[in-house]
């Protein structure tokens, strides 16, 4: 058994180190309006999680480069709004694109062949193709820094104020999603994903 201290390394090695252990992660496809002309701005985040059904919170995590804050992030702070969907099999590839570093006046959509749809709630839309997309808004932000006190990264905490599921992957009469039909994808390590793959049941104690 190795035992690391993570005070001891760098952060690119706890980077390492954490991204290959929590594994797999569901992968946020989030769309945000820019300032720059109204410019729709896309990037995938895998520092995402469910946070509470009441109210329904979800948590994504948007590093930061040198301090600088990334696109998504202003975006959200500025507007109070974004679209989550999640990735799934047939759009992975085109996810992947978005995640080209661009200047703030560009859209990452351009590189893809993925289209947008209105939203019901807010002002940021949708991306078509996806089967789960979620309305949000703010909730709260936070703020992460170093022992430096250089920012790092912005967690936010995002309300979820509306739902669209594909008839491919929503049973209505029961009022759940079918995983099977979904085909999420999840992040591991480096350039590496993986599939939703064998599934088992573990019955939880009472």
């Amino acid at each position: 058994m190795y035992s690391l201290n993570p005070e001891e390394i760098t952060a690119k090695d706890n980077y390492k180190l954490m991204s290959g252990s929590v594994v797999p992660r569901p992968i946020a496809f989030v769309t945000t309006i820019s300032d720059n002309n109204g410019v729709i701005n896309a990037a995938p985040f895998s520092f995402f999680n469910v946070v509470s059904s009441d109210p329904p919170l979800l948590s994504i995590s948007v590093g930061r480069k040198n301090g600088i804050m990334k696109d998504t992030a202003r975006n959200i702070l500025a507007h109070h709004e974004l679209v989550v969907h999640i990735c799934d099999e047939h759009i992975i590839n085109e996810v992947n694109e978005t995640a080209a570093i661009l200047e703030p006046h560009e859209s990452e959509l351009e590189r893809t062949r993925l289209t947008t749809v209105p939203s019901s709630v807010v002002s940021v839309p949708g991306i078509q193709e996806a089967l789960i997309r979620m309305e949000c808004k703010l909730y709260q932000h936070i703020p992460i820094s170093n022992d430096e006190g250089l920012p790092v990264a912005d967690l936010l905490l995002v309300r979820i104020v509306q739902y669209h599921f594909s008839e491919q992957v929503y049973r209505a009469d029961k009022g759940y999603i079918l995983m099977d039909d979904l085909k999420p994808v999840s992040r591991l390590a480096g350039n590496d994903y993986a599939k939703l793959g064998e599934r088992f049941t573990v019955i939880r104690p009472e």
